[in-house]
């Protein structure tokens, strides 16, 4: 191999890890340390050949799909909702990659377009010499051919359309009643990955194949003999712990089946993040002792665009629209306000065409037109203005209706158009309950003899309005549903910081800022029907507390009407709706210039 063939593959290999770096968030991925415990790499990536153009892509959507992973896969939800069924975990390996590769292609074209051309490739390549029975395809990889055809909308060749053929019925059978809501859960891990676990537990493929295996075994040891009840028990126990040790090498392979392993490191010396984190969760199960919930069985957490049907929802955001135009001018003056101030706080500078460091993205075109020339790197001078993500979290309860509610929808849609253009990341929430006088809860109660002190008696509805990674052009009508008729009903605010909170810790965001818009106390005519007066606010204010002392998160709250210090410490109240705006921008404007001292 010539020096230039070597030097060439040494440089894609790192303008690989830096596009990895980016993907995946982890910026110290490949990072240089004495102590190689702290080292966190990819590991070796193996460039054998560089021929050709497919050579190049096959390696970007390979490294794409394992950043993506790092990013968007969690390995603890992953091995909790794993199958059972042992035939049908590489299936649920599958669709799981399928859905962060989706995710990420929904961030950036360009890795949606990688995994494309990638996938079409191996498509093109696949060769069958003979296509007769289901027994000349394997079921993994037809199920492949179904996800990427579902779920990637790749289309297939007539060979794989073929190989698809003879299993997609079966997989149609199991999965199509499933898919809206698969597709709706993809940036849910744990209900999409639970949900197809579910599916592929009940398939009837692997069904028959584990009711053969079961009899046989059952008929090597004797089961049919009652006599040997005992001696089987012993065999069984020595049988499950033997398989357990395979199960978790089996589930080690396919949880790591990658061929880049993004996983990182940690020294001893380093804080387990585990441990922080169920230190934290037993603070919140010692807040919520006091709090009881009657039944969580008719809640709901959804998503805005299922409310309603698509042109409902347009015609709600043309209304919305409407009323934006009546003050306009002001909101744009004051959104253009923070912009320049957020703008001139990321004080970015760049240092380019260095050895090392982030991959320069708008050389690449050259690399391109000629691989032989020099890839080239950049690296930030300075940047004070910290990575962040602000949670609008609505009070959407009845007394907010009318001009609260319009205001309210009007700046989080102000608001989120303009801190993604400063690169904050904005996700707007809002609570509210299904129905009024406790709902299907209430009726459950009523049933079961109507216990004293019930605790939270309603249906909650917590609502994603724009989810994080969203971008506005995507979620813009949704914030219209605001003003849909009969949404509006009761508010149970401290269950609602809770699941907001939830949310906003998981982010890898170093700023994370809760921002509360509600006009007063938590309200539930039937919970407080049944329950100490103060039930609800003692909840409200424990958990705030909470969250305002014991983590990192930062909360602003605003009353419109009402005074709402008394559950939150930084709060500003506002006696005009038409103030929402200019306080909203100019108290996150503030917050920006100081940065939450936690301890």
């Amino acid at each position: 191999m010539s020096n230039k063939e070597t030097t060439l593959k040494e440089k894609f290999k790192l303008a690989l890890t830096s596009t990895a770096k980016v993907i995946s968030d982890d910026f110290e991925l490949n990072s240089k340390s004495s102590d190689k415990k702290k080292q966190k790499e990819i590991n070796q990536i193996e460039i054998e050949d560089l021929n050709n153009p497919s050579d190049f892509m096959r390696l970007r959507a390979e490294t794409d799909s394992a950043a993506l992973k790092k990013k968007f896969s969690n390995e603890t939800i992953y091995r909790k909702n794993l199958p059972s069924n042992s035939s049908s975990r590489s299936l649920y390996n599958i669709a799981e990659k399928i859905r962060y590769e989706v995710l990420g292609g929904k961030m950036l074209k360009g890795i949606e377009k990688n995994f494309n051309e990638n996938y079409v490739q191996i498509i093109n390549r696949k060769r069958k010499d003979q296509l007769k029975t289901k027994e000349d395809v394997p079921v993994a990889e037809a199920f492949e051919l179904y996800m990427l055809k579902n779920f990637h909308q790749i289309k297939l060749s007539p060979l794989t359309s073929r190989m698809l053929n003879f299993w997609e019925k079966d997989f149609e059978q199991s999965i199509e009643k499933h898919k809206k809501f698969l597709q709706e859960n993809m940036e849910d891990q744990n209900n999409y990955s639970s949900r197809f676990s579910k599916i592929l537990e009940e398939m009837d493929i692997f069904q028959s194949d584990e009711d053969d295996e079961k009899r046989e075994e059952n008929q090597d040891q004797g089961q049919d003999n009652p006599s040997n009840d005992d001696q089987n028990k012993d065999k069984e126990d020595n049988k499950e712990e033997n398989n357990d040790q395979e199960t978790q090498a089996t589930l080690d392979a396919d949880y790591n089946v990658d061929e880049f392993n993004l996983d990182e490191q940690l020294s001893d010396d380093e804080p387990d993040e585990q441990s922080s984190e169920q230190i934290v969760q037993k603070n919140i199960d010692n807040i919520n002792l006091d709090y009881k919930i009657f039944t969580t069985q008719f809640d709901e957490i959804t998503k805005a665009e299922n409310l309603e049907n698509a042109n409902e929802a347009t015609k709600l955001r043309k209304t919305l629209d409407q009323q934006l135009v009546g003050f306009q001018d002001v909101i744009t003056k004051l959104a253009n306000k923070l912009q320049r101030q957020l703008l001139a706080k990321q004080n970015r500078a760049w240092e380019f065409d260095l050895e090392e460091g982030l991959l320069d993205s708008s050389k690449l075109p050259r690399i391109i037109m000629d691989p032989y020339n020099s890839l080239s790197f950049k690296k930030e001078k300075d940047l004070d203005f910290k990575d962040t993500i602000v949670t609008l979290l609505i009070d959407n309860s009845g007394s907010m209706r009318g001009r609260p509610i319009t205001i309210a929808a009007i700046c989080a849609d102000i608001l989120s158009r303009t801190l993604e253009r400063c690169s904050v990341k904005v996700e707007i929430l809002g609570f509210t309950t299904k129905n009024w006088k406790g709902g299907q809860s209430r009726e459950h109660w009523n049933k079961n003899s109507k216990p004293k002190t019930p605790g939270r008696l309603n249906d909650l509805r917590h609502i994603i309005y724009k989810g994080a990674d969203t971008h506005w052009r995507q979620a813009k009508n949704n914030l219209g549903l605001m003003l849909k008729e009969g949404l509006l009903k009761e508010n149970i605010d401290g269950e609602a910081i809770s699941w907001a909170y939830n949310r906003i810790k998981k982010r890898k965001e170093e700023r994370k800022i809760l921002m509360v818009i509600s006009d007063g106390a938590p309200v539930d005519d039937s919970t407080l029907s049944v329950n100490s007066g103060d039930f609800l606010e003692k909840h409200l204010k424990k958990m705030v507390k909470f969250i305002e002392n014991k983590t990192e998160i930062e909360v602003l709250a605003i009353g419109i009407g009402h005074d709402v210090s008394r559950y939150y410490d930084k709060a500003i109240k506002i006696t005009d709706v038409n103030e929402l705006g200019d306080v909203m921008i100019s108290e996150l404007s503030s917050l920006f210039d100081t940065k939450k001292k936690f301890h």
